[in-house]
């Protein structure tokens, strides 16, 4: 599971076996938590994630969703830059 990018804490990754993990998601992580969220809609697939951190989550994919796409096409990861 690459690690893409680290910011306030979060770490966003991205299992690249999509034929297993379908739709396109990325997973992000806090000391206590652990969500996929949609490359789609940055939206929090399943489970529990701070309200707080749900929008930082969101607003890093709607701006990477390109290339987060890419890589779940490609399954070849880059390391983005972090949100400021």
């Amino acid at each position: 599971m690459p690690t893409i990018s680290y910011f306030y804490g979060i770490i966003i990754v991205m299992y690249l076996r999509n034929k297993e993990h379908n739709p396109p998601h990325i997973h992000a992580i806090t000391q206590d938590f652990d969500a996929p969220f949609l490359v789609s809609t940055g939206e929090l697939m399943e489970g529990e994630f701070p309200p707080k951190a749900q929008a930082l989550v969101k607003e890093f994919i709607m701006q990477y969703q390109k290339e987060l796409l890419e890589m779940w096409e490609t399954e070849k990861y880059i390391k983005l830059p972090p949100l400021k």
